[in-house]
């Protein structure tokens, strides 16, 4: 039984330097919980902690609706 790979579009928020930015990640993983743990990981590579983003949408898309190129190339 093999797992599908589906793409998951995270919206949200986070704070630095007193600013708030937004930010729309879309990631492949084979559940909700993984993704977002991805998002987490690559938004707190640039020096934030996890307290400072707030995740606002996460939601599954389809392949066409996916606006990067490589992961929607990669989906197929």
């Amino acid at each position: 039984m093999s797992a599908e790979i589906k793409i998951f579009k995270i919206v949200g928020t986070y704070y630095k330097d007193k600013k708030k930015y937004k930010f729309s990640k879309e990631i492949r993983a084979l559940k909700e919980d993984d993704a977002l743990e991805k998002a987490y990981t690559m938004i707190t590579s640039i020096g934030l902690y996890r307290r400072q983003i707030k995740i606002q949408e996460i939601k599954e898309i389809k392949p066409e609706e996916c606006e990067d190129y490589l992961i929607r190339e990669l989906n197929k």
